[in-house]
């Protein structure tokens, strides 16, 4: 087994997505496609992935492991509201996971704050 090595330094990108048609948050198959589709896009390597309908019309919260960390998602269709998390590491490059998410939701509005992992300290 040939197993890549991924240092802890990473990019943690925290999105809040406003104004969302809420038809486009409810559907737990759709929200797994659209985070697994963002990690292929940034180059990151699914492990596993797990979601949860809160039932019908209602939100849907969701994660996806990657041997680089995670993208996790919740959702509020009742406010038009998604709420995502983007961690990577090594080359993984979690914008490009965001412009993914983004272009498939079509916030009217967005927030992102970009923590930088792990660069601090004695990595």
């Amino acid at each position: 087994m040939n197993a890549r090595v991924h240092r802890p330094a990473g990019i943690h990108l925290l999105a809040d997505f406003h104004g969302i048609d809420p038809a486009l948050l409810t559907t737990t198959a759709d929200i797994d496609a659209l985070l697994r589709a963002g990690a292929a896009a940034a180059g990151a390597r699914i492990l596993h992935s797990h979601f949860h309908s809160f039932g019908e019309a209602l939100g849907v919260t969701g994660v996806v492991l990657l041997a680089e960390s995670h993208i996790s998602i919740h959702t509020w269709p009742e406010y038009g509201f998604a709420a995502a998390d983007i961690f990577m590491c090594g080359d993984a490059q979690p914008q490009l996971a965001l412009q993914v998410i983004e272009q498939a939701l079509k916030p009217a509005s967005r927030v992102v704050q970009t923590i930088e992992r792990g660069g601090g300290g004695k990595i």
